[in-house]
């Protein structure tokens, strides 16, 4: 199948996913301090079982970050976000048989990754303007997901400020498509991501997720609302474990409205939900 953002193979260094269903990425934090299951996976021994885990469970794609990016999270510096991805990166590229993304927002960090194994970056920064991770994308061929994003972790929640959250979003992805398109980054190397919880309060998110069908006209879209704060906040829930039941909710109603991707902590459920979903629509009007 030839590249294009209409088309649904995303090339992803020397492998291709392909967009015929909605992939499911599981995460892998190795961090002690991510919103949902910082600690549980900061050893690197134990972020891989993880990461196998997920997989058995029926993921078709891994993403590993080394970094927080909840709202207020502190900074790491690139040699220390390294030191904590690279070696699960490693191990995962030579054991998961999926393709591995590292999440990061540092080229440097991306450039090792790929070296390491990773075949995607994840970018949560925005994309355009951004020469120095272009290059790394344009230069090793990786897939690379391109959100939205205002400020940083740091700043993000004071920035959640739109008119027309959708449009303006939507404004800001052609930008980064455009920009991707300028440096040179093939059109089916790229997946946009609407930044759910980054610079978005409850309504924003919501707002977004509905119109996934209308963003997914723009790109094959990625979307990442696993346990995140408007799940709590829609369903009373403060504890972001508990919010499984909603963070399934969510994908399978991004996989009906076109999603490509759902990147999420619970990997069997929403494996389980989206496999009964797709064969009752298969049968609809039998």
């Amino acid at each position: 199948m030839a590249d294009g953002y209409g088309k649904r193979v995303w090339r992803c260094g020397g492998r291709s996913v392909s967009f015929d269903r909605t992939r499911v990425m599981g995460i892998v934090n190795v961090t002690p301090d991510s919103f949902s299951d910082g600690g549980l996976y900061f050893d690197a021994g134990r972020a891989v079982e993880h990461g196998l885990r997920l997989v058995a469970e029926g993921a078709d794609l891994l993403d590993v970050g080394g970094e927080s990016t909840r709202p207020g999270a502190a900074g790491v510096g690139p040699d220390e976000e390294a030191r904590r991805v690279l070696p699960v990166i490693r191990a995962l590229a030579a054991q998961c048989g999926v393709p591995v993304s590292v999440d990061t927002r540092r080229p440097e960090v991306a450039r090792a990754a790929v070296e390491a194994g990773a075949c995607i970056v994840n970018d949560i920064l925005p994309f355009a303007g951004d020469a120095a991770m272009a290059a790394v994308v344009r230069e090793t061929g990786a897939g690379v997901v391109l959100m939205h994003m205002r400020g940083t972790p740091q700043t993000m929640a004071g920035c959640a400020v739109y008119a027309d959250v959708v449009a303006e979003v939507e404004v800001a992805l052609r930008a980064s498509l455009a920009y991707a398109d300028a440096e040179g980054i093939g059109r089916g190397q790229v997946v946009i991501d609407p930044g759910i919880g980054f610079a978005k309060t409850t309504a924003h998110n919501v707002s977004l997720l509905a119109a996934t069908a209308r963003l997914s006209r723009l790109a094959p879209v990625l979307v990442g609302a696993s346990r995140k704060r408007f799940i709590g906040e829609l369903c009373r829930e403060p504890d972001a474990s508990a919010r499984v039941g909603g963070s399934v909710g969510a994908a399978v109603w991004c996989a009906l409205q076109g999603a490509a991707v759902v990147r999420v902590h619970d990997v069997k459920a929403t494996c389980q939900a989206l496999t009964v979903v797709c064969e009752l629509a298969g049968h609809r009007g039998d």
